[in-house]
């Protein structure tokens, strides 16, 4: 009897979680993971480091690369990419991938694209605008010129790494309402998932012309928005429906979408040598808002060569994938956010069986000793 092949496996990382820290590579390789997704491009965050020997908080500040920038390819422009400060000073992302290739470990470049607060703060044109009138400075609109044009480049060249055979591209779509901010106090009224979508629909004036070149009424469009949500402000119902309004606005979120995936992963592919794999982080739902963006499930496997998305969102990829396309459940494994390190093996089991083909595991940076033992543990069983 043939003894399945493990699939493959990966965990993703910050270049900090490793630079500086000796132990670290080994460490992962004894794991028993394949591949290790490596942050390039990050937003903020306050990420906890438990073993790293000289720190134990991390403060990234600002969105940032966490590589030096190229600057004939940023010179001159409004719109340029951050570098990090202290918390990834220099090429952090080039010595921390050395180290894990020393260590047998396959380095894939992590790039989150349409999440940048820092670019909102400072440029408040480049964000997305709600039915009220509310700028979201976390979320570029991937519908503004200048915007895209700033992402698509910041693909190409944070995807393609020295020392990086691939690369997995996050909130590689829309962005909107939903993001953890700083002493968030937005769980008063609780939301569903429309309403999110509808608290996320852009009326900058770039996506006001958008709807109206589409056969849209902008100014209905808005009107109606806020007055299908004024149910939920009073906590009365759920939100109503747009009617003929709802069809022309999302059609244009789901061609923006589309063309600016397209444009993004062929600015990887042009840049990138060959057998360079491109993910994204990825939803099948391409109305969804957020890290994982939605998506046309049978569009976007036509173009990457797979993707990332939450095991209970498998399945209608799982029913379209060409051959060879990569669909990677990602599990997380940190028990302090609500990770299962401890049934890994039962849920990886679970995945595999509705159509994944690889595993990603959130996140071996973060999670405890006690998270990493039962990772060990789980992905010997399978």
């Amino acid at each position: 009897m043939t003894t399945p092949a493990r699939p493959r496996t990966g965990a993703f990382l910050y270049p900090w979680d490793v630079d500086g820290d000796p132990a670290a590579p080994a460490l992962l390789a004894g794991l028993g993971v394949r591949q290790v997704t490596l942050a390039a491009a990050y937003h903020s965050t306050r990420a906890l480091s438990p073993r790293h020997p000289g720190r134990r908080v991390v403060t990234a500040e600002h969105a940032a690369v966490l590589y030096p920038p190229d600057p004939g390819r940023w010179a001159g422009r409004r719109l340029a990419q951050y570098p990090a400060g202290d918390w990834a000073p220099g090429d952090a992302w080039a010595r921390a991938a050395e180290a894990l290739d020393g260590a047998g470990l396959d380095v894939h470049s992590w790039v989150v694209l349409a999440h940048n607060s820092r670019l909102g703060a400072e440029h408040p044109d480049t964000s997305v605008v709600n039915a009220h009138g509310d700028r979201y400075p976390w979320a570029p609109c991937i519908a503004h010129p200048e915007v895209r044009a700033l992402l698509v480049d910041l693909a190409a060249e944070a995807a393609v790494r020295p020392g990086a055979a691939g690369t997995e591209l996050e909130s590689c779509g829309w962005y909107g309402y939903a993001h953890l901010h700083a002493h968030d106090k937005t769980g008063g009224v609780p939301l569903g998932e429309r309403d999110r979508l509808l608290l996320s629909l852009c009326f900058c004036p770039h996506c006001r012309q958008g709807y109206a070149d589409g056969g849209g009424d902008q100014a209905a469009l808005a009107a109606a928005v806020r007055a299908v949500l004024a149910p939920v402000w009073a906590g009365t119902g759920p939100a109503g429906d747009l009617g003929a309004l709802e069809a022309p606005a999302l059609a244009w979120r789901a061609r923006t979408a589309r063309s600016f995936q397209e444009a993004a992963v062929g600015a990887v592919r042009a840049a990138a040598p060959p057998g360079f794999r491109i993910l994204l982080h990825a939803d099948p739902d391409p109305y969804r808002c957020g890290a994982d963006a939605g998506t046309d499930p049978a569009h976007v496997l036509g173009r990457a060569d797979g993707l990332v998305a939450r095991p209970d969102r498998l399945a209608a990829f799982a029913d379209t994938p060409p051959s060879g396309a990569a669909l990677a459940a990602n599990l997380s494994v940190v028990g302090g956010m609500g990770g299962a390190a401890g049934r890994l093996a039962e849920v990886a089991r679970r995945a595999l069986a509705d159509g994944a083909t690889e595993l990603r595991l959130y996140h071996a940076g973060l999670a405890s000793d006690a998270d990493l033992a039962a990772v060990r543990t789980a992905l010997s069983a399978l």
